[in-house]
């Protein structure tokens, strides 16, 4: 099979989505209204509530998502065969991914920029954001400890990544007090950042840091621990800073990379004449996991992911300048994840392997195709660059800072998600010192995922590529599904037809519940005693908020739902002091 044919249907069929769904999304079930005054308006502050430009957001918001997930998760899904791993990719951002994305980052703009946890009081009970901020904080500890380990044995794996990575953070610095001092638009400094970035690639490869010789010095018995810490600690850091210091420019630098990535996996592809070696279904091993339900768990970003609704209700929403922007941020967003998902599966089934039994050894079973994803990807987008002239190990350092740009822009995110998530823990307790104390919740924020990253596994990497993905997974993909529940209230409320909302919703909590129940019962067998425990409360918390949630769906329902447009506060609001003012 043609890879190249196969990528050109996908990305026409992504096209579509926005060019046809996406429009029905905006206009009849989100309403979004040009005259609406954002968050980000009423609310400006200079750090976090910051009106900004539509394709500088986009960059945030994308590079925010997106992270390792869209690519590991497909790397590791294709064991089952590229057919299924793609259905889910084409079908899950189109008609999951851009709903909850768009869904998220819409009502969240419409309630103050409040998070997803948050909106879930507002629209089914007090009771469901306490639930919701739990799930959402187990999530968020997860996604922060495995994106941790990816970046860290990346930088072990392809030390001529590490100057590029590190030395971007400062270059992003002086393009946004550029960009903020001189009131210009941010294409071209951000262009001129990715040339440096590309720069510094070949210095990378030519200058190599390898840390292994300190971590052994300090008593590291796995080199990718010192890196998880230091990698914490720049986290804590950046996660203080105003967005527009390091986020945006940071984060449009690097969104610029998704397009330039796709360039070369798909030029790579079509200069070379690659063929998909990979079976459309795979014969997989007795013993192998099932399809059914661990595909949809595997390939979560990519596909639809709950960490996107506490990135769009979290950050995003407090810098959407105009409502109507939310829809090309927002779907946009997801349908860019989606394309770096098609990227990395093109990248495993064509781009790795000359043969199907060459492929075949490199995902002979479920352990070792989630052992060797990530270098697969590496090695394929290596050899698709190298079509285009790329000495391999230049390919290779290229794709290894695509992926950990990607991952450490999520994870810069996450940690600062993570203290809001604490902040807000804490006001629902009562701990008033800790909901107002900004570094003590920071300090929670990285010091529990940073014990979970540096926890022992079966093997250097740790949890990471074994159980602890899995249920990164299931806990991913279970919010993003209770996320879809509060949108689905909120839009029924308001007399819209909720079932593109309620489909995908049915869909994902069905294959989440079941693969947590299974999770348990192997985690049980298998003597994890920390995971099997963490497993059944995060399965107990997402049942009862379901029944929460169905409860209030039931009620709208009956209700038959309420005219839109009670919290459209626009100029006119604000200034004649009507439902809008502040």
């Amino acid at each position: 099979m043609s890879a190249i044919i196969i990528a050109l249907v996908v990305l026409g069929l992504f096209a579509l989505g926005y060019r046809y769904y996406s429009r029905y999304l905006a206009d009849r079930v989100y309403a979004l209204d040009p005259n609406y005054v954002t968050p980000a308006h009423e609310l400006s502050d200079g750090v976090d509530y910051v009106p900004t430009n539509k394709h500088v957001l986009f960059g945030h918001h994308f590079t925010s998502v997106a992270g390792a997930a869209p690519i590991l998760g497909p790397a590791i899904a294709v064991f089952w065969g590229w057919g299924p791993a793609l259905v889910w990719i084409v079908a899950g951002t189109i008609f999951a991914a851009g709903v909850h994305d768009f869904g998220a980052l819409a009502i969240s703009v419409r309630h103050k920029a409040k998070s997803i946890g948050a909106l879930a009081q507002d629209v089914i009970s007090n009771r469901a954001r306490t639930l919701f901020l739990v799930i959402i904080f187990f999530l968020l500890t997860l996604v922060n400890a495995v994106f941790a380990v990816v970046i860290a044995n990346l930088l072990v794996g392809y030390p001529g990544a590490v100057i590029p990575i590190f030395v971007e953070i400062p270059l992003a610095i002086a393009i946004g007090q550029y960009i903020y001092r001189k009131r210009t638009a941010a294409l071209v400094p951000s262009l001129v950042g990715v040339v440096g970035l590309y720069l510094l690639i070949w210095v990378g490869h030519l200058v190599p840091i390898d840390i292994t010789p300190l971590a052994t010095e300090l008593g590291f018995s796995r080199p990718r621990d010192l890196w998880v810490i230091i990698l914490f600690a720049y986290a804590f850091i950046a996660s203080r800073i105003p967005v527009w210091v390091l986020l945006q420019p940071r984060d449009y630098i690097n969104s610029h990379q998704l397009f330039i990535a796709l360039g070369v996996i798909l030029l790579g592809v079509a200069i070379g004449g690659h063929q998909i070696v990979a079976p459309v279904i795979a014969d997989v091993p007795e013993g192998s996991p099932s399809m059914f339900p661990i595909l949809f768990i595997t390939i979560a970003c990519g596909a639809i992911s709950g960490a996107h609704a506490l990135i769009a209700s979290g950050t995003t929403s407090k810098q959407l300048d105009k409502e109507t922007d939310s829809r090309y941020v927002g779907y946009m967003g997801a349908v860019g994840e989606g394309s770096l998902a098609l990227g990395a599966v093109l990248a495993v089934t064509a781009g790795v392997a000359a043969t199907q039994v060459e492929w075949k050894g490199l995902y002979a079973t479920f352990s070792t195709a989630s052992d060797g994803a990530m270098g697969n990807f590496v090695n394929g987008t290596a050899n698709f660059a190298g079509n285009l002239g790329v000495p391999l190990e230049i390919g290779a350092v290229f794709a290894a800072v695509v992926v950990i740009s990607f991952a450490a822009t999520t994870m810069d995110t996450a940690v600062r998600l993570q203290r809001y998530t604490v902040q807000e823990i804490a006001e629902v307790a009562g701990w008033r010192g800790l909901s107002r104390n900004l570094t003590l919740a920071g300090v929670i924020a990285v010091a529990i995922p940073l014990g979970m990253a540096l926890l022992p596994g079966g093997d250097e990497k740790g949890y990471t590529f074994g159980v602890l993905w899995r249920l990164f997974g299931t806990t991913n993909q279970l919010t993003a599904g209770l996320a879809l529940a509060v949108i689905a209230v909120w839009v029924t409320k308001r007399a819209r037809n909720p079932i593109s909302v309620l489909v995908p919703l049915v869909f994902l909590v069905t294959m989440t519940s079941w693969a947590l129940i299974v999770q348990f019962f192997e985690f049980v067998d298998q003597g994890e005693y920390v995971l099997a425990p963490l497993d059944a409360i995060i399965f107990v918390l997402a049942v009862w908020l379901i029944i929460e949630a169905a409860i209030a769906l039931r009620k709208a329902l009956a209700e038959g739902g309420r005219p839109a447009g009670d919290e459209s506060a626009t100029v006119a609001d604000r200034t004649d002091g009507g439902p809008g003012a502040a």
